[in-house]
């Protein structure tokens, strides 16, 4: 069951969507929720620096650690921290911290600095500190409310930790922010920002899109699966088609073909073509099979009658007639085979083969006869089956000296690429309606069939299949002399 369900088209193409946009989902879901996090981590980072820089301005411009007005700790934990990691300052109700650079929650008293108080005699004035700043303090003298300036760091570093206010834990962004040369020293100020934010949104997104991508997978498969069983509909009408006309055998039965122009259609149609060309060919094959044994059952009929009658009566066997039927039994089986093999795709070869020499050799074969033969041979070679182009030159002579009057002309020539033979005669030539019919396999321009001097209808059918199997072409037309003029174009032979 699952083969079957999975060996469908429309399966897998639902399956293959639905994976894709999954993927598709993932990612994007991946990377909206990293963004969506970093963005809101930034953001309590920054709440957290701005946060701290407040507190690094304050004591900046003298306010002591024991007198800052530090944030809420439920929202915003502070801690103010001395180079010793002692805690100077921090927010009220701030239970548990970590992540900073103490872990201390309740601030110490910093000792009391006596260097600056109210001597007259040392030479200094109280309000000027060790650094030569101008004091701002409430005080005189350098009380402890009292601070020099300090130099605020440009840049604050980040952490991250928890702080507990009230029982209750949170996740913050930290920011650490440096203030040079105070009083008590290089100060650092240490702000948090809470994360509660950030993660409740990207909890709130994940939960979203849990609950809404197997929705909206869902809803493409099922899309998915209702827009493929429309497209493959036209495929399952050529299917049961195909599979009537495989069961029926009627090749003359074409599958429907879509009013569209989609791939579909195109496959329609070209299988519609393929039929149609399947038809011409089994219907060629029926001909060809119904006219061979035709041809052949006259020959076999008359050579079986003159033995007949010789065995019967030894005086009246006709040695010569019998003879004259075996060779044209012999010729036209040998024709067949000729054309049963260039049907089954038989290679011409590569052979270099003069076309002079080679209409000269067919010329000398045959005895003088009732016609005169004029010759223009000039050496041109091709590449082919010596056998094969043999069989064509000499067809075409036969078709001439059995049609001519008085004279038959054969000229062989170059002319750029290609290699020429023309064989003429005078004779009574051929209709120009009938000039494709006659290369027709058993073709014969009588209607009554009769021998004709031996002929079959195999001759020019041979010569043209030769032809193009070779690369050329085989055409009629009219003669100068009045009759038919056959060409033969074949591509010349590649330099040796």
């Amino acid at each position: 069951m699952r083969r079957r369900l999975f060996g469908s088209v429309r399966a897998r193409a639902t399956l293959g969507a639905t994976l894709v946009v999954a993927v598709a989902l993932l990612a994007a879901g991946a990377s909206v929720l990293l963004a969506l996090r970093s963005n809101l981590t930034d953001q309590a980072s920054s709440e957290a620096e701005s946060s701290a820089r407040k507190v690094a301005v304050s004591i900046a411009t003298g306010t002591a650690p024991a007198a800052l007005e530090l944030p809420d700790g439920d929202d915003t934990p502070v801690q103010v921290v001395d180079g010793d990691g002692r805690l100077l300052a921090a927010s009220e109700d701030l239970e548990r911290i970590s992540g900073t650079g103490s872990s201390a929650v309740r601030p110490v008293t910093p000792p009391v600095d006596d260097d600056d108080g109210g001597d007259d005699d040392g030479g200094d004035d109280g309000g000027s500190d060790r650094h030569g700043g101008k004091g701002k303090g409430k005080g005189k003298g350098g009380d402890d409310d009292s601070y020099a300036y300090g130099e605020i760091a440009d840049d604050a570093e980040g952490g991250k930790g928890s702080a507990t206010v009230d029982g209750e834990t949170r996740d913050h962004r930290f920011a650490a922010l440096e203030v040079k040369n105070t009083r008590q020293g290089d100060l650092t100020v240490y702000a948090g920002a809470s994360l509660s934010a950030e993660q409740s949104a990207v909890g709130t997104a994940l939960t979203v899109m849990l609950t809404g991508f197997p929705v909206l997978l869902g809803v493409v498969g099922a899309v998915t699966w209702l827009v493929t069983r429309r497209a493959l509909r036209p495929v399952e009408g050529i299917r049961s088609e195909m599979s009537a006309i495989t069961a029926s055998q009627d090749l003359a039965r074409r599958v429907p073909e879509p009013a569209t122009h989609d791939e579909v259609a195109r496959l329609a149609r070209t299988t519609n073509e393929t039929l149609a060309a399947l038809e011409t060919s089994v219907e060629r094959q029926r001909r060809f099979v119904a006219d061979a044994s035709h041809e052949l059952r006259s020959p076999i009929a008359s050579l079986r009658t003159q033995l007949e009658v010789g065995a019967a009566h030894p005086e009246l066997l006709d040695v010569e007639g019998a003879v004259a039927d075996t060779v044209r039994l012999q010729e036209l089986a040998a024709g067949l085979l000729l054309l049963a093999r260039l049907d089954a795709g038989e290679r011409p070869g590569e052979a270099r083969v003069d076309l002079a020499t080679l209409s000269g050799e067919e010329l000398s074969q045959r005895p003088a006869g009732r016609v005169a033969v004029r010759t223009h041979l000039r050496p041109v070679e091709v590449a082919g089956s010596r056998s094969q182009l043999a069989r064509v030159v000499g067809n075409l002579l036969d078709n001439a000296q059995r049609h001519a009057r008085s004279r038959v002309d054969i000229a062989v020539r170059a002319e750029g690429p290609w290699a020429v033979v023309e064989v003429g005669d005078d004779g009574g030539g051929v209709p120009e309606a009938e000039r494709e019919r006659i290369f027709e396999r058993f073709v014969r321009l009588d209607d009554a069939r009769a021998r004709d001097d031996g002929g079959a209808g195999l001759g020019l059918a041979i010569a043209r299949d030769v032809a193009v199997r070779h690369g050329g072409a085989l055409t009629v037309r009219s003669s100068p002399a009045g009759g038919a003029l056959f060409e033969l174009r074949l591509p010349v032979a590649p330099a040796a």
